[in-house]
């Protein structure tokens, strides 16, 4: 499927709006985005025809379960996780002998499809070479008033391990500085980072070659963003859910291999002997700003582009955003690897989107002991991006751990703060602000399990006292609404370090998820020097979405999401100061 398929599946589905009139893609188009991805069922995607440039914009794409759904080509998860299910059964039952190995042989000629394979000629996304690669031809977006820049935001970036020569496609941002120069934001847990650091200590000298593929079929922005485990080629996931090979071809100037099919190709090299620079800040995932810090500088070598090339973009703010969509995905496909490879008695995983992928884990498990939800979640914090978590919850019964008020009663009838509060440190996200020190921090596992033991016929409850009223008491900022319960979960999850900032007092869990500054460090604290600011929207921007909205085609008028976030918002630009 090319992206230019997916863009007419959509509109016959009744799922995008084309754009006629000029939106701005510095602000305004990520205010639309963002008004739309947070309307029922995640409103439609968006195509923006007049951007200034060349080539429209598309917003959106995967921004519902929807639109998910139909960017992986299934009617529902179960369509995907039932192959993975059948997969693991065929590879992990015992083999008996020789007839129930032969049994496997289909499974392996399957797989062998899923495979990419590299041509000798040029693909579509070669169709067209720029004279002289710029940078500035392509409408490339800033999302928020107080970014660095303008900003690549959906890129899938080509590396290889320079020991074994094995492929990754990891997705970091990208931050313009010039025509023909970029930021690369790799963070130093993530694949991309560890081949570049390897190349660099490797002693062989010369640059490394990077390579970046922006649209083409929509499950490669999907694979990119996947947390495969490292030195699996994310074009295997992509095999696997397509059910066919990807056809990768050789890049112009660099010896990386692309999709053939991608809408865009920007190739490039990272130069070790230069000093890392300036990049960001950016409004990111986490509803926060992530500041400006000292990343590689990428040179761009050549772009090349198919004809009709459709610029792909995301916002990422508060959630929930697009890609909060393609977490729940990811946690939908991937269960079926975490039970067999870490916890067996992993029922369900839910990742509430106000978690931002990661800050919030609701776990069910099948209880048969003591102890087995720090367990399970020690294994899951030792998992590829599950390490990531600070805040797990772990039950167990017949409770929906989607349903929130389910989840909430379970929580009520078996946690006892006193008992059931486990403090761990371990890695935490780069962008987690609250952190005692960069990119780690405090985790906490709230175990909401049923707590009996069974002796002699007798089943007795373990704990000795009820509960005292409700369990929890956060504080957080003057300001927010604390009706708003998923505004308070997403500030709950980006504010605190959680060992720094809970405890357990009087049989209830106190946690403080105030925002903090070093300025507020007492003895005992140590706070982050800076303190982001909230994303949101700027008062200009607003105004002229609002102005031009009857023109765009979108129906109803959709106040900016902005608006209920503004009264939390400090002075001082990306840095919260006041």
């Amino acid at each position: 499927m090319t992206l230019a398929e997916y863009i007419s599946g959509l509109e016959q589905a009744g799922e995008l709006v084309r754009i006629r009139t000029f939106v701005d893609p510095v602000l305004e188009m990520a205010d639309i985005a963002d008004r739309m991805v947070k309307s029922p069922g995640g409103g439609k995607a968006l195509l923006f025809e007049n951007t200034g440039t060349a080539f429209p914009v598309l917003m959106n794409m995967m921004g519902s379960e929807r639109r998910m759904l139909r960017a992986l080509g299934v009617a529902g998860y179960a369509g995907i996780t039932d192959r993975i299910d059948a997969l693991f059964a065929a590879a992990l039952s015992p083999k008996k002998n020789l007839w129930d190995k032969l049994k496997l042989l289909p499974a392996l000629a399957q797989a062998s499809q899923w495979f990419p394979t590299v041509s000798g000629k040029r693909g579509t996304c070669q169709e067209i070479v720029m004279e002289k690669p710029d940078l500035s031809q392509l409408p490339v977006l800033q999302t928020w008033a107080h970014d660095g820049g303008r900003f690549i935001t959906l890129p899938i970036v080509h590396t290889k391990d320079p020991a074994t020569g094995i492929r990754n496609a990891g997705m970091y941002r990208m931050q313009l500085f010039s025509e023909n120069t970029t930021g690369m934001h790799w963070h130093t847990h993530k694949t991309g980072a560890k081949h570049y650091r390897d190349f660099a200590a490797s002693a062989r000298g010369g640059v490394f070659p990077v390579a970046v593929a922006l649209g083409g079929d929509p499950v490669y922005s999907f694979c990119a963003a996947a947390p495969m485990p490292e030195n699996m080629d994310e074009y295997l996931l992509a095999g696997f859910l397509r059910n066919r090979k990807v056809a990768l071809v050789r890049c112009l100037t660099q010896p990386v291999e692309v999709p053939a099919d991608a809408d865009f190709v920007i190739e490039g090299y990272i130069d070790p002997a230069e000093a890392p620079v300036v990049e960001g800040p950016f409004g990111d995932h986490t509803g926060f700003y992530s500041l400006d810090d000292r990343y590689p500088l990428f040179h761009v070598t050549c772009i090349t582009h198919r004809r009709h090339a459709v610029y792909p973009a995301t916002v990422v703010g508060i959630p929930p955003q697009e890609d909060a969509y393609m977490s729940q995905a990811i946690e939908k496909i991937f269960l079926t690897p975490i039970r067999a490879a870490l916890a067996p008695e992993v029922r369900d995983l839910h990742l509430p989107f106000e978690g931002v992928s990661h800050n919030i884990a609701i776990v069910k498990i099948d209880a048969a002991y003591r102890g087995q939800a720090v367990k399970v979640a020690h294994a899951l914090w030792g998992a590829g991006q599950m390490m990531f978590n600070k805040i797990m919850i772990v039950t167990d019964g017949e409770t929906d751990i989607t349903d929130y008020r389910a989840l909430w009663n379970a929580i009520a009838a078996n946690y006892r703060p006193q008992y059931d509060t486990y403090f761990s440190h371990g890695p935490l996200d780069i962008l987690d602000h609250a952190a005692a020190a960069a990119g780690f921090g405090g985790k906490i596992c709230i175990d909401a399990t049923i707590k009996s033991e069974v002796g002699g016929g007798v089943h007795a409850t373990v704990h000795d006292a009820p509960p005292l009223g409700a369990p929890f008491a956060i504080r957080f900022d003057d300001g927010v609404d604390t009706a708003d319960l998923r505004t308070c979960a997403w500030l709950l999850g980006n504010n605190i370090d959680a060992v720094r900032d809970c405890r357990v007092e009087h049989g209830k869990l106190m946690i403080d998820a105030r925002s903090k500054s070093a300025k507020d460090n007492a003895p005992d604290k140590t706070y982050p020097a800076r303190w982001p600011n909230i994303v949101c929207a700027d008062a200009p921007t607003i105004a002229a979405v609002d102005a031009k909205w009857h023109t765009l085609g979108l129906g109803s008028f959709i106040p900016s999401p902005s608006l209920k976030y503004a009264s939390l918002v400090r002075p001082g630009g990306a840095v919260a100061n006041g």
